[in-house]
């Protein structure tokens, strides 16, 4: 696989990642839940950085950066804080597991970029209740 289909699909999954955060944040509360509103916020808004990121990567290697599809799966019933944080860790471990895929499909700046992405998700994943793995996204 070429740089550009890996970056293409890391966008891909970056495009789900906005899009089920920013759903995610409908159903928190800062009144209610300050700390799990504050962990979406914060992972709504770097995923987004991330997206903006690789749809500009793309396109500096001359590629049409794929397109976010109208609507993602979501998983049901969000209504409790638990729920938010389940469907959060989720979000995580598939962005770990895709920046993991970039890791292995890219090389010098780029693969070092894919590597603090793949760590920034797996942290995530601890604040959302996740396990400590010895090798994130794999």
């Amino acid at each position: 696989m070429s740089t550009l289909d890996a970056l293409q699909t890391t966008l891909a999954a970056e495009h789900a990642a906005v899009y089920v955060y920013g759903v995610l944040g409908g159903q928190t509360s800062r009144a209610s839940e300050p700390g799990l509103y504050a962990a979406v916020s914060a992972a709504y808004g770097e995923h987004r950085a991330r997206r903006d990121l690789l749809t500009r990567s793309v396109a500096d290697l001359g590629g049409t950066p794929v397109a976010a599809e109208a609507s993602y799966a979501l998983p049901a019933a969000l209504g409790t804080a638990a729920a938010v944080s389940r469907a959060a860790l989720a979000v995580e471990v598939s962005c770990a597991s895709t920046y993991a895929f970039l890791v292995a499909s890219t090389v010098g700046p780029r693969r070092r970029w894919a590597a603090s992405a793949l760590r920034d998700a797996a942290v995530r994943e601890l604040g959302f209740g996740g396990a400590p793995a010895p090798l994130p996204g794999t």
